[in-house]
């Protein structure tokens, strides 16, 4: 008789034993395939327990279902209702580990890059190959009229709201979380180095300032310039005398194939025409870059009032005092654009 009670408790310890190994290897054991071709796991918003169930299986991140619902709900990670973002998997991971990634919410931030791009819609395609929403949802957010007269900006100035720079943003990031971003990232470059104040005692906005600093980034890629060439352009606005800059006219015509304007372009009837109109254009031709900001806001102090290209692909500017000068140094340019053979 004794034996056959210790027959049955061996039984029932090994039976014990079985069990526990079997919710532990559940629980502790790998449960994430340990042959992932892709380690990012992308959760659009609103995606629930059952919806994040499915694409696991779907994209065979987990090898047994069964058990990673058995888990979840030993964790009371099922009753889940909103589970996005970008999260990374490590092969081999157990259902414990993955369930609690998910459960903290650990996502990889994203390097978005923000700059050279020429229009608001190129704007809003770049950053959507970075976050959840796409290009065309961005965009109507970013040009909605409510929102615009919110913000206190255009159509036309829009793009000046965004400081070019590299940012970190989770790949769920909504468009008005990402704009309340961009307006937090804009404060904080125009109230340090006494960036508003020298632009306001020259007369300018943080969105007019951006709209020059454009142009100033379209007229040369020589950084030794940029400064001269800011004050060429302050010096003009203080005296009322137009602009008169060709990135302006090639910008208006939307042909930016355009290498030498010539004097029909000069008369093309666009708002954004410094030659016809005076003063900085409706909005920024381009996304400036950081130096083009720069010299902007804190131009070279000079008599310059005119500037034309150098003969040569230095990308090098002769500056005048004078038109008589500036004529003789235009002259001189043409002849070296004729001897090249460039033509438009």
């Amino acid at each position: 008789m004794l034996k056959y009670w210790k027959a049955i408790l061996l039984v029932l310890v090994l039976l014990a034993t079985g069990l526990a190994y079997y919710g532990y290897n559940i629980i502790y054991g790998p449960n994430i395939s340990d042959i992932l071709t892709e380690t990012s796991l992308n959760l659009p918003q609103g995606t629930d327990f059952d919806a994040l169930t499915k694409i696991l299986v779907d994209e065979d991140i987990v090898i047994d279902e069964s058990n990673f619902r058995m888990v979840s709900k030993l964790m009371k990670f099922d009753t889940r209702r909103n589970i996005s973002g970008r999260f990374e998997i490590v092969p081999g991971w157990s259902n414990r580990e993955l369930i609690s990634l998910l459960r903290a919410n650990k996502q990889v931030p994203i390097n978005v890059t923000i700059n050279n791009v020429r229009l608001i819609s190129d704007m809003a395609g770049k950053v959507s190959q970075y976050i959840e929403p796409d290009s065309l949802t961005i965009l109507n957010y970013l040009t909605d009229e409510d929102n615009l007269k919110e913000w206190g900006y255009t159509t036309e100035t829009i793009l000046s709201l965004f400081i070019p720079n590299t940012y970190q943003f989770y790949w769920d990031t909504s468009p008005e979380k990402f704009v309340k971003r961009m307006q937090t990232e804009h404060d904080k470059y125009w109230n340090t180095k006494n960036r508003r104040e020298n632009i306001a005692k020259n007369g300018l906005t943080p969105s007019k300032a951006y709209t020059l600093a454009s142009i100033i980034e379209k007229e040369t890629t020589n950084p030794n310039e940029t400064k001269t060439i800011s004050g060429v352009y302050h010096n003009r606005l203080k005296q009322g005398i137009a602009l008169q800059a060709d990135p302006t006219v090639v910008f208006g015509l939307g042909d930016f194939t355009i290498r030498r304007v010539l004097n029909k372009h000069l008369k093309h009837p666009s708002p954004y025409n410094t030659y016809i109109h005076a003063g900085l254009p409706p909005g920024p031709i381009y996304m400036p870059t950081l130096s083009s900001l720069d010299a902007a806001i804190f131009p070279e102090d000079h008599k310059y009032i005119f500037f034309c290209a150098k003969p040569g692909y230095d990308n090098e500017h002769s500056f005048a005092r004078s038109l008589i000068q500036h004529n003789r140094n235009a002259r001189i340019y043409h002849l070296w654009l004729n001897e090249e053979g460039i033509k438009y």
